[in-house]
């Protein structure tokens, strides 16, 4: 198989006979198969190995598996660590055979041990690695569900009783911590996390109990709640995976784990505070496998994407994104940054944290701990010869000083500021003590974002909207009859939200002649954004999330809830 994929290469081009021998001796030298060198070495695409095998081998090949059901029988006979070691999972089940994606269709062996499982034909496909782990992923959706529950029930009253003996007595609580059933069970209580899609678990102690939650696509789900008497446990454990001090438990810490799970690499964020009932801590998940959105995929109206690629291209100025936490700042930061990024330009940025690893940039933490703060760092980054900064967040004079200075000076600056819309993040900056020419001459344009939650495609179906609430959100009755409007119905692939997913709604302000006359006039946000939606130069946050509604993406309650009335 290995000659004929050196052969394929050089019949199409892509390497020459030199070159594919010193690949073929480079696996031979390091005892890995030449796929695998092939594929770090870059000499073909992952979608370009599997075309060759499809061809080679005479199996069908798919490059996405969104849609595909796996057969239930296929989740009761094979083994989930067997479907993710192998990269196998079933598509399909008639005519007594199954249809398996495999990301490794020339490993025939684990084609042969599935097969046996299944006590049925196995009929290969060919399918992107991405694809297939995220199918084995929904596939075993409840397996970590029934892993906690078998836990639960593995720890007898005497070991709750022997566990909470052991904490009151003991001053060193990593004993009770690494105990087999609560390492097991706080493992799969992230695992659950990562498989639905959370961005976050909350582990919060009440008075009588202790609740475990999820934020998925932004909002809250009551997951699980553990006893009470294995509260102490459940926090040491992730205390000691974050590296903080479990001894303390009268002041708020941070921390941070990185970890494998599901072919992924996951970091999370862990911070702690203390509460009445115990210590309540957050994990923060980034799947680092995602990688950063491109500019495209964000959510841009094609209006706003060539406004927005058109600012980012200029060579000085400041372009501010605003919002609150959790709107997605930081990610149509990184796109933009990404889409810039050239050998050319010297791009620095200083951040609180660095939430993604940027190919090609200098990338700076703050650390208060340490005397590097935002302002601190800024006025070392412009000692650096920097084209680009990106400061995480203007949060003082200072720091706004200092980026306006750069700005005036010949460098493009991002930087992120927490304001309801656009033009708020004007005043706020003459707030803060800048001047208004300085704010006038310095800032470019100002996005102001949301993020909304997608209709889920498992479940979505057409519906009469209520007059009345298209008025509210800004749709004419002429638009409201011509257009479809959806909403999901509830399923589980969407927790029965009838949502899945979510994109960004944006409020783009350039600021251009007008705008500057009114920044010097010290004129109010909201005068400001009445002016520019009559020029047609701006639309709102609800315009945007309106759009979206009649392009059939999202619902008229979900941009109600993230939006607020335009009163002008």
């Amino acid at each position: 198989m290995q000659q004929k994929l050196l052969a394929w290469l050089e019949r199409e081009g892509r390497i020459d006979p030199k070159k594919g021998g010193e690949y073929l001796a480079g696996s031979h030298k390091q005892g890995v198969s030449l796929d695998r060198i092939l594929l770090e070495k870059k000499a073909l695409s992952e979608t370009e190995l599997l075309r060759f095998y499809a061809e080679t081998l005479a199996i069908p090949f798919r490059e996405t598996l969104q849609g595909a059901a796996v057969p239930p029988e296929f989740v009761k006979r094979v083994p989930a660590h067997f479907a993710r070691n192998n990269h196998v999972v079933a598509v399909q089940h008639s005519n007594g055979a199954f249809q398996v994606a495999t990301a490794r269709p020339q490993h025939l062996y684990a084609l042969d041990d599935l097969s046996h499982m299944l006590g049925a034909p196995v009929e290969p496909l060919a399918a992107p690695t991405a694809e297939v782990a995220d199918l084995i992923t929904r596939a075993y959706r409840h397996e970590g569900e029934e892993v906690v529950q078998e836990t639960l029930k593995g720890i007898e009253e005497a070991d709750f009783g022997a566990i909470t003996k052991e904490i009151e007595l003991s001053e060193d609580l990593l004993d009770i911590a690494n105990k087999a059933p609560v390492i097991k069970l706080v493992n799969m209580l992230i695992f659950q996390a990562i498989k639905m899609r959370a961005s976050d678990i909350h582990v919060q102690p009440y008075q009588d109990r202790l609740q475990v939650r999820y934020r998925v696509d932004g909002m809250l789900y009551d997951v699980m709640s553990p006893p009470k008497k294995l509260q102490e446990a459940i926090i040491s454990r992730i205390k000691v995976m974050a590296k903080m001090d479990i001894a303390e438990r009268r002041l708020p810490q941070d921390g941070g784990v990185a970890q494998k799970a599901a072919n992924k690499d996951i970091d999370f964020r862990v911070s702690s505070i203390p509460t009445l009932f115990g210590e309540r801590v957050v994990l923060r998940i980034q799947d680092k496998s995602k990688g950063i959105y491109d500019l495209e995929k964000i959510g841009l109206s094609p209006e706003n994407y060539k406004k927005v690629a058109e600012l980012i291209d200029f060579s000085h100025g400041i372009i501010l994104v605003t919002g609150p936490t959790g709107s997605g700042k930081t990610t149509t930061l990184y796109a933009s940054l990404s889409r810039i990024n050239t050998k050319d330009l010297n791009i620095i940025t200083i951040e609180n944290p660095i939430e993604y690893h940027l190919p090609g940039i200098s990338q700076i933490e703050v650390s208060t701990k340490k005397g590097m703060t935002f302002a601190t760092g800024l006025r070392s980054i412009v000692r650096q010869d920097p084209d680009v900064i990106m400061v995480g967040e203007i949060r003082d004079y200072e720091t706004a000083d200092i980026a306006i200075q750069s700005a005036l000076t010949g460098h493009l600056v991002f930087s992120t500021l927490h304001t309801n819309d656009a033009p708020g993040a004007i005043t706020r900056l003459v707030d803060l003590g800048v001047e208004p020419f300085l704010v006038s001459s310095s800032v470019i344009a100002v996005v102001a974002q949301r993020l909304v939650r997608l209709i889920c495609d498992k479940c979505k179906e057409p519906y009469a909207a209520d007059p009345k609430t298209m008025a509210d959100l800004g749709i004419s009755p002429d638009a409201a009859r011509a257009a479809t409007f959806y909403r999901g119905r509830g399923c589980e692939e969407c927790l029965s939200s009838g949502y899945r997913e979510r994109t960004g709604i944006y409020e783009l302000l350039p600021i251009d002649d007008d705008v500057r006359e009114q920044i010097m006039r010290r004129e109010s946000a909201n005068r400001m954004k009445k002016d520019a939606a009559g020029r047609g130069i701006l639309k709102t946050l609800r315009m945007d999330g309106a759009a979206k509604v009649l392009a059939g993406l999202t619902t008229v309650e979900e941009v109600m809830r993230v939006t607020q009335r335009d009163n002008f």
